[in-house]
C-alpha cells in the first residue's frame, strides 16, 4: 500500500534523473557532431543550470506550468551562456506534461499553455541572436525543434484523450458490475419471498395435520390407546419436520442466502407433464425412496422443474434425467443439447434460484456447457440414514 502510494513520485524523480543525465551528457560532449569552437565547456555553472532545468520534472504532474516555466528558463540560460545544448530534453518533457494537463481545459487555460510551448523556439532564436549567432545558419535546427514541440503537444493531447476513454470504460464496467450485482440481489430477494410463501403453505399443512391428529388422540386415548399413541407419534414426527424447516428458513433469511421450499411434488408427474408438452425425456428414477425432509424433497422438485423448463426453452427438444436418493443426500443430473452456449448462461435467473435452494441445504449446484450439451449436477444433503 505504501509503495503504491509513492510509486508516481518515484517515477517522476526517475524521469527527472534521466533527463538530467541526458542533458549533462550532451553538454559534456559539447553537442552533437563536431563541437563548435566557441562552445562552452561544461563547468559547475553548467551543471547547476542543468539541474535547475531537470529538477522541476519531479513535480510536473502537480504543477506542470511551474515545471515548464523553470525548465524553459534554465534551458534559455544555458543557451545564452554559450553551452552547446543541442537537445532541450528537460523542456521537451515539461512541454509534454503541459499538453497532458491543459490541452483539454477551457480556452482561458489552454491557450496560455499552448502559447508558452509555442513561443519557446522563437525565444531560443532570440537568445542565439543575442550572442551573435546568425539565426539563418541554424534555421534547420530551429525548425526541427518546432516540429518536436508541436509533436509533443499533439502526443500529450492524444494521451489525455486516451486516459479519458480508459476512465470512461472503467466507470462503465463498474456500472455494469454494480447493475449485475443489484440484479442478482433482486432475484435472490424474489426467490426468498417465494420460498417464504412455500414454507407458509407447508407449515399450514403441518399444523392442520397436527390439529387433526391431536383431536384423534384425545378421542381415542381411553377406548383405543394404541391408536392414540400412533396419533401422538405422527404429531411428533410432523412437528419435528416443521421445526427443521422453520429453522432453515430463519437461518436463510438472516444470512441473506439459501432457501426453504415446501410442498414437494411427484417427480414422475413432473416429467410426464413435460413429455406431454413435447420434450423427449429419458428418465432414470428410483422405483421408491425413503421419506425425505420436506425442504429437501421440494428443493429437488423445484430444481428438476427449472432444469426441464430451461431444456424446453433453450434446448433442442430432449433431455436426460437421473435422480438418485442416497442415504444422506439426493443427487440430480440433467443433460440436454443446446443450440448456443450463450443460451445456457450460468448467471441466469433460474440458475440463481436453483443455486439458492441448494446452498441453503448445504448442497452444491454445478452447471456448464461442454460440446454443445448443457449439464446440471445438484447434490442436496439431508439427515436421513
Amino acid at each position: 500500500m505504501g509503495l503504491a502510494r509513492w510509486r508516481p513520485l518515484l517515477l517522476d524523480i526517475g524521469v527527472a534523473a534521466l533527463a538530467l543525465a541526458a542533458t549533462l551528457a550532451i553538454l559534456a560532449a559539447r553537442g552533437f557532431g563536431t563541437p563548435a569552437p566557441a562552445a562552452r565547456h561544461l563547468d559547475v555553472l553548467g551543471v547547476a543550470l542543468a539541474v535547475v532545468s531537470a529538477a522541476p520534472l519531479a513535480f510536473r504532474r502537480r504543477q506542470p506550468a511551474v515545471a515548464y516555466t523553470i525548465s524553459s528558463l534554465a534551458t534559455l540560460a544555458l543557451l545564452r551562456l554559450g553551452y552547446p545544448l543541442d537537445a532541450p530534453v528537460s523542456t521537451i518533457i515539461a512541454a509534454y506534461a503541459m499538453a497532458v494537463a491543459y490541452s483539454g481545459e477551457l480556452w482561458m487555460r489552454r491557450w496560455p499553455a499552448l502559447t508558452g510551448v509555442t513561443l519557446f523556439v522563437p525565444a531560443v532564436a532570440v537568445t542565439y541572436a543575442s550572442i551573435g549567432v546568425d539565426v539563418w545558419d541554424i534555421a534547420t535546427e530551429l525548425l526541427a525543434w518546432m516540429a518536436v514541440f508541436a509533436g509533443v503537444w499533439v502526443a500529450g493531447d492524444r494521451n489525455r484523450l486516451r486516459g479519458l476513454r480508459l476512465a470512461e470504460m472503467e466507470a462503465y464496467a463498474r456500472r455494469l458490475e454494480a447493475d449485475a450485482e443489484r440484479e442478482r440481489h433482486l432475484v435472490a430477494a424474489h426467490e426468498r419471498t417465494r420460498i417464504a410463501r412455500d414454507l407458509h403453505d407447508s407449515a399450514g399443512h403441518a399444523i392442520n395435520v397436527i390439529l387433526v391428529q391431536a383431536g384423534a388422540a384425545r378421542l381415542l386415548q381411553e377406548r383405543n390407546p394404541s391408536g392414540a399413541r400412533q396419533a401422538i407419534e405422527t404429531i411428533e414426527a410432523v412437528a419435528r419436520d416443521t421445526i427443521g424447516d422453520l429453522d432453515r428458513l430463519v437461518r436463510a433469511l438472516r444470512g441473506n442466502d439459501g432457501d426453504i421450499p415446501a410442498d414437494p411434488g411427484a417427480l414422475d408427474d413432473l416429467i410426464t407433464r413435460h413429455r406431454i408438452s413435447g420434450l423427449a425425456i429419458t428418465a432414470d428414477l428410483p422405483g421408491s425412496a425413503a421419506p425425505l425432509p420436506r425442504s429437501v424433497a421440494w428443493a429437488a422438485y423445484r430444481i428438476l422443474q427449472e432444469a426441464l423448463t430451461n431444456a424446453a426453452r433453450h434446448g433442442r427438444g430432449s433431455a436426460d434425467v437421473a435422480v438418485r436418493f442416497h442415504d444422506h443426500q439426493v443427487e440430480i443430473k440433467v443433460a440436454n443439447p443446446v443450440a448456443s452456449a450463450a443460451l445456457a448462461d450460468t448467471g441466469g435467473h433460474g440458475i440463481i434460484g436453483m443455486r439458492e435452494r441448494a446452498t441453503l441445504l448445504g448442497g452444491t449446484l454445478d452447471v456448464g456447457v461442454a460440446q454443445g450439451t448443457f449439464r446440471l449436477h445438484a447434490v442436496l444433503p439431508h439427515g436421513g440414514g
